[in-house]
């Protein structure tokens, strides 16, 4: 018999909570002249930032964000983006002259700027997705499931979206970036805590992929968030998968035994 609840949800921050596309294309905007030869415009174009919203599914971390403007505005086509970033980026990231921690950090220091000089506008920048609050809100309020969210943005800016939103969270019910450990090793440590049902929501379809290959977390259920930062054809993939299941926004916010089984 299927288990009816978890006994801890794990739940990604970026595209399963909250949507922030429009800060993260600013954010990387922001690097991505102060580290490249930038155009005359200081502003971008506005196909630019329509392309980096439709590619945004490619992005795992942060530091790839300026990455991706770069291959925008080195003309690199949509489509060999989409069918092999990891390539490019590598390329990319050898031809920039940076490393990976050079662009995380500019990134932060990007965002730490920002928020230092005007929290607001940074603030309205991201939306929690409809009904997620609420859903924090409910999660909250009962024993059970455990509820963490593991994420690979800084638990800091994690806190502050929540906080704006109206939900009080915990900090330490996050993972976030600065524990520098990656999610497949976060979901084993509480496996090995003792919780026998985890499910876990991500939008990013490589990440949960992952999770699906590892023997020693063959007992997590593993749901695909539809309405994040992932491609058409990645959710036709999903439907095809026995073991990732796809679950919309609808279904996120109903009780468990609405969820895909």
């Amino acid at each position: 018999m299927t288990t009816p609840a978890p006994d801890l949800l794990a739940l990604d921050f970026d595209g399963v909570l909250c949507d922030g596309l429009l800060e993260y294309f600013q954010t990387a905007w922001q690097v991505y002249r102060r580290l490249w030869t930038p155009p005359d415009s200081p502003a971008p174009p506005a196909e630019v930032a329509q392309r980096f919203y439709r590619l945004r599914p490619v992005v795992e971390t942060g530091w790839e964000m300026p990455l991706l403007v770069s291959a925008i505005i080195g003309g690199v086509e949509p489509e060999a983006i989409l069918a092999d970033w990891g390539g490019i980026s590598r390329k990319l990231l050898a031809e920039s002259g940076f490393s990976a921690p050079q662009l995380a950090a500019a990134v932060d220091r990007a965002r730490d700027e920002w928020i230092a000089r005007d929290l607001g506008g940074w603030l309205q920048l991201h939306r929690l997705y409809p009904g997620v609050a609420g859903k924090l809100r409910a999660l909250r309020e009962h024993v059970q499931p455990a509820v963490f969210i593991i994420t690979t943005k800084e638990s800091r800016f994690v806190l502050l979206l929540l906080e704006q939103a109206g939900v009080a969270w915990p900090s330490g019910w996050i993972f976030g970036k600065d524990i520098q450990r990656p999610k497949t090793e976060t979901l084993a440590k509480l496996l090995g805590a003792g919780y026998e049902h985890i499910w876990f929501v991500e939008d990013r379809l490589a990440t949960l992929e992952k999770v699906a290959r590892l023997a020693e977390l063959a007992t997590v259920r593993l749901y695909l968030a539809d309405w994040g930062y992932n491609t058409p054809a990645e959710r036709e993939r999903t439907r095809a998968d026995g073991r990732i299941r796809l679950l919309n926004l609808e279904q996120f916010a109903d009780d468990f035994c609405a969820w895909p089984r």
